[in-house]
């Protein structure tokens, strides 16, 4: 579906009171039929009411129930508003589309008064629902008629989409391209203005270590495991991975962050300065740098032991550490929260405070084995909590995800790109360096939300948590637009 078909079938999607000014009030030359439905996957059953309403009316117009007010589950609607709109309005049949913002067709049947309201037959199967009742009335105040359309075949939306959820990345996608005029062209050249912004990172360094071990065997008294000692790799990671991200995407990155006075702190500092990156470690005496060695034998994880101290840190390394963010030159500060001491209850404010005027504010706060919470960074201009991380937060394992705001342009879905899952490590941190970057260099939240998820993408599709760089999100983005453009 290339970008002009939306324009093509756009003029048939109306509000309700576009709709009166065009069909005008009842008695009208042509007879008017509304049928009303979520539509959420349009399957034979609606194609066979939407036939029979418009064979009893030259005009047909279909309503549509608009995302927030979908609670049939989590993740329903599966194809959003506006691509369900579009949906309906490419059929031939359907002569306009309305998108009803209200939570039952009332108010807009009193707006566009159609001279007939058609409901399918399961509505009437086995008595009038109290809510068709209601319906019937509205209907008959204006002098309507209410009709249903014969029963012979019902098919459910929810029970089809139950079997396989639709797969809709690249229709999603299109849509919000559209409404919001950005091009693969737009995205390039964004892509191409990440270098040279000002970053300060701050967050827990955790060292990630694997000591691949080969299986002995067992002791015959006691249920212990006996491993041979093969090779061990160790790994930047935790916020320290975050600025490696930024980095890698380009931008000048500065990162402050606490580390222990251990062999650990050393292969940090190597490695972060070899990939450009200037580091500010504030070195605690009294804590080790954090360190997670996972026992690998025959590619499972046996066993990992941390060693770390969660503790907050004391007052001096939280003033040395608000100094550097209060005086460090930058255009952003990213605040990567793993809660291992840097970031608490106690320290947050002070940090938080810390932050000079007119720079841009972004954290991401973990939740694992730990107690991060997203929403103690009030006030930030981005934060990129995951489903699990943001469920926690508002204390809510129950709430959909669907648009809640009045504004179309509140609210939007891509889904993911990746083709070949191989380790999903790292999507986050690529995902908010992208994202970041995108907000510095153009303010675009569809942009920045789009580069974001395609670099999540790229790292998704490798081993390791690999510092994506613009070439990769490139080569994303050829393949995307390919797809879209059916080969």
């Amino acid at each position: 579906m290339e970008a002009s078909l939306i324009a093509r079938y756009q003029h048939k999607i109306k509000t309700a009171a576009q709709l009166r000014e065009v069909i005008g009030a009842p008695p009208r030359t042509e007879r008017v039929i509304m049928c009303h439905g979520v539509f959420d996957v349009v399957h034979p059953g609606h194609v066979r009411h939407l036939l029979y309403a418009k064979s009893k009316a030259p005009v047909l117009v279909a309503s549509i129930t608009a995302d927030r007010h979908i609670t049939k589950g989590q993740h329903r609607p599966h194809v959003p508003q506006d691509l369900r709109a579009i949906n309906l309005a490419a059929f031939e049949m359907i002569d306009y589309v309305v998108i009803d913002h209200n939570a039952t067709p009332l108010d807009n049947l009193k707006i566009i008064q159609p001279d007939y309201f058609a409901k399918g037959y399961e509505y009437n199967a086995s008595g009038v629902h109290p809510r068709t009742a209601e319906e019937i009335a509205a209907v008959h105040a204006y002098g309507g008629e209410l009709l249903f359309t014969p029963g012979d075949i019902v098919y459910s939306s929810s029970s089809l989409i139950n079997l396989a959820p639709p797969s809709l990345k690249l229709e999603k996608l299109e849509i919000l391209m559209a409404r919001r005029g950005v091009t693969f062209d737009h995205l390039r050249r964004t892509l191409d203005r990440l270098a040279g912004h000002k970053l300060h990172v701050v967050g827990d360094t955790i060292v990630d270590s694997y000591t691949h071990c080969a299986m002995i065997g067992g002791q015959t008294k006691t249920p212990t495991m006996s491993v041979l000692f093969e090779r061990r790799q160790d790994f930047t990671g935790g916020a320290a991975i975050v600025a490696k991200h930024c980095r890698a995407a380009g931008a000048d990155v500065t990162f402050t962050t606490v580390l222990g006075n251990d062999e650990n702190r050393t292969l940090v500092v190597e490695d972060l300065n070899s990939a450009g990156i200037k580091v500010n470690a504030i070195v605690d005496e009294s804590r080790p740098t954090v360190n997670k060695n996972a026992i690998v034998v025959g590619g499972y994880r046996l066993l990992k032991i941390d060693t770390l101290d969660n503790s907050s840190i004391g007052d001096t390394v939280l003033g040395q550490i608000a100094s550097a963010v209060a005086h460090e030159p930058t255009s952003a500060v990213i605040f990567s929260d793993f809660r291992h001491g840097i970031f608490n209850r106690r320290t947050i404010p002070t940090l938080v405070q810390a932050i000079p005027e007119r720079v841009y504010r972004v954290a991401d706060s973990q939740v694992a084995s730990r107690w991060g919470n997203i929403t103690e960074f009030k006030g930030f201009d981005l934060v990129t909590p995951n489903e699990r991380e943001a469920r926690f937060a508002l204390a809510d394992q129950d709430l959909g995800i669907r648009r809640d705001h009045e504004s179309l342009d509140s609210f939007f879905v891509v889904d993911s790109f990746v083709e070949r899952l191989v380790d999903p490590v790292g999507a986050g941190d690529a995902l908010l360096a992208y994202a970041t970057l995108t907000m510095l260099a153009n303010g675009d939240d569809a942009q920045a939300t789009i580069l974001g998820n395609l670099a999540a993408a790229c790292e998704c599709e490798r081993d390791g948590n690999i510092p994506i760089t613009p070439d990769h999100v490139h080569a994303k983005i050829d393949a995307v637009e390919t797809q879209m453009n059916y080969g």
